[in-house]
């Protein structure tokens, strides 16, 4: 099974979509293994979006994801990072189909509700940037057999 890293953006949690967007990944059959609320620091900030650092935009994005308190997840499922982006929709939510999450909540780039790893190598990158390997919890969901061939 694959991991993948999602984060609900400040935009996200102030406007109470939690619950809906948790709910969407677990109707589809992908597995919750860790979570937790908080607002990131800047240490995070800058290991999370490294690649950004030096790009105009950034010192608006940090500000903005460092505006209020993220809920950082980890779901776990086959070939979860491809599922979860398409269920997330495209970066700009104005591209975004209806049916998507951001194609549903969202309306610019800037505050596009929520964040999705795009490669399992990145996964595995963000994953470890925010969480330790006892906060990931492993278990069989009682559903698993009826999910997978």
């Amino acid at each position: 099974m694959e991991r993948t890293f999602l984060m609900i953006k400040p935009d996200g949690v102030q406007r109470g979509l939690i619950g809906e967007i948790i709910s969407r990944f677990e109707r589809k059959g992908l597995k919750l293994v860790a979570g937790k609320f908080e607002v990131l620091s800047e240490e995070r900030v800058m290991a999370h979006y490294a690649e950004h650092v030096n790009k105009p935009f950034f010192l608006g994005l940090k500000r903005y994801i460092t505006s209020g308190p993220c809920f950082l997840f980890v779901f776990e499922g086959k070939d979860i990072v491809r599922i979860t982006r398409e269920m997330i929709g495209a970066t700009n939510p104005a591209e975004s189909s209806p049916g998507t999450i951001r194609g549903d909540y969202a309306l610019e780039i800037g505050m596009n509700v929520i964040h999705g790893s795009d490669s399992p190598e990145t996964a595995s990158r963000e994953i470890a940037i925010h969480f330790t390997p006892d906060e990931i919890s492993s278990y069989v969901r009682i559903d698993e057999p009826y999910l997978y061939e």
